[in-house]
C-alpha cells in the first residue's frame, strides 16, 4: 500500500475544517494510517522545509506553520499520493478545481489548508519526521 504525508495546515484546522477535509479523503477511498494533532516547532519545520531554507519565503511559511496547532496524517491506498494530490487541487485556490479541498477551505496561497507528499521519495522523507512506525496502522 502506498502511503503519503498530510498535514492539514493551522489554517484549515483552526477553522474547525478538519472533519470535513478527512471525510473527503475518506469518501476517496483513502485509509487514514496514522493521525495526530500537534504543534510544529521550527525545528520540525526546518527539517520538514528543509529544501526551501534560504528562500525568501521561508521565514514566513515557518511562522505560519508554528503559529497554532495542525494535524498530520498518513494516509494509505493505490497512488494515494497522486489521488491526494488532485483532491487537494492547485496551491493557489484560485486556481483549484470545484470541490478540491483547496477550492473548498483554503484563503490564499500560502493558506492554502493542506500539505501533501509530492514524490514516493518525499512520502518516505516526510512520514518519518512526524511519525514513528509504531504509530502507524496498515
Amino acid at each position: 500500500m502506498e502511503k503519503t504525508l498530510v498535514l492539514i495546515k493551522p489554517d484549515a484546522f483552526g477553522k474547525g475544517h478538519a472533519g470535513a477535509i478527512l471525510k473527503l479523503y475518506e469518501d476517496a477511498g483513502f485509509k487514514i494510517v496514522a493521525a495526530k494533532v500537534m504543534q510544529m516547532t521550527e525545528p520540525l519545520a526546518a527539517k520538514h522545509y528543509v529544501e526551501h531554507i534560504g528562500r525568501p519565503y521561508y521565514p514566513a511559511l515557518v511562522e505560519f506553520m508554528t503559529s497554532a496547532p495542525l494535524m498530520a496524517l498518513v494516509l494509505g491506498g493505490d497512488g494515494v499520493i497522486k489521488k491526494v494530490r488532485e483532491l487537494n487541487g492547485a496551491t493557489n485556490p484560485a486556481e483549484a478545481a470545484d470541490g478540491t479541498v483547496r477550492k473548498l477551505f483554503a484563503e490564499d496561497k500560502t493558506k492554502n489548508a493542506v500539505h501533501a507528499s509530492d514524490s514516493p521519495e518525499s512520502a518516505a522523507r516526510e512520514i518519518p519526521i512526524f511519525f514513528s512506525a509504531a504509530e502507524m496502522f496498515d
